[in-house]
């Protein structure tokens, strides 16, 4: 199959680069040039525009930051979903809200376009690593024709169900995630005010069976206070924000996940948007 990949960032310029590393034939297309080029050194095929890559590809997978910048590139007249010709496949690996990825397949299907919405889950190293786990939504028949590429970029495919399924399971894994690096942050630092020690907190908290396990791996950025990016802090605070919208749509309350989503709000004004997401702990540390 020809691939094409749209949208080069933390994330996606890592995945693309399994994709080739796995002898695929992927074109490449980014707003910045820079990951592009990088690609194209690793023989990555490169066009001039997004709608140029996609015309002819048989997938076309996108990695992008906000369904803001999905729909500008994907929906708009003149967008991507236009350019692809008929049955193609678009997988959407971006982390968006599930009334969104709706929409998104909604528009492809009068494209005929085929749909899969598979948000990925993991950071910087998993995509590295092909150690990502794809949440996916979609009809089965339409999983199996891409799932081989999902393989070359990830460990793990899980098929939750159908369309918008993916995105509404990857909504509760990042609202758990936030939540859990907050909360975790907040006992580390209660507990420095008791007099325990960091070093003794950041040893044992994360080993305990009530911390999320991840906290091992963020454990260490505290430790150095090195909050290099891997999921950037105002990432995470988008993705709060899509739980909140879709709380509101489905008239769900949604207390906690709101409370954090402030905290992280905060944080971004505060310049830590481009720091790692356990960054949080930086912020509560310094208030």
């Amino acid at each position: 199959m020809k691939i094409t990949f749209i949208g080069l960032g933390i994330m996606g310029s890592r995945m693309a680069a399994n994709l080739l590393k796995n002898g695929a034939d992927v074109t490449v297309w980014n707003r910045s040039q820079a990951p592009v080029e990088a690609l194209k050194a690793q023989g990555a095929k490169t066009v001039s525009s997004a709608s140029e890559a996609a015309a002819g590809a048989d997938v076309v997978f996108s990695m992008l930051s906000t369904p803001e910048v999905v729909e500008g590139i994907f929906l708009e007249e003149g967008g991507v979903l236009s350019a692809m010709k008929a049955n193609a496949i678009w997988v959407d690996c971006s982390t968006v809200n599930p009334s969104f990825t709706l929409k998104a397949s909604q528009a492809a299907v009068k494209a005929g376009v085929r749909f899969v919405d598979a948000p990925a889950a993991g950071t910087k190293p998993q995509a590295q690593n092909a150690e990502l786990v794809f949440f996916v939504g979609a009809a089965k028949a339409v999983l199996t024709a891409v799932e081989p590429y999902l393989n070359m970029m990830g460990n793990k495919v899980l098929h939750i169900g159908e369309t918008g399924k993916g995105a509404s399971f990857k909504m509760i894994v990042n609202i758990m995630l936030a939540q859990s690096m907050a909360i975790f942050s907040e006992a580390v630092l209660l507990g420095e005010k008791m007099g325990l020690s960091k070093e003794f907190l950041l040893n044992v908290v994360p080993n305990l069976a009530v911390a999320a396990p991840f906290t091992k791996f963020k454990a260490e950025m505290v430790r150095n206070g090195n909050y290099e990016v891997q999921f950037p802090l105002e990432l995470m605070h988008k993705d709060l924000h899509l739980a909140a919208v879709t709380a509101y749509e489905l008239n769900q309350p949604l207390y906690l996940a709101n409370v954090t989503k402030e905290l992280f709000a905060e944080a971004d004004k505060k310049g830590m948007g481009r720091l790692d997401f356990a960054a949080i702990h930086k912020f509560l540390e310094e208030r």
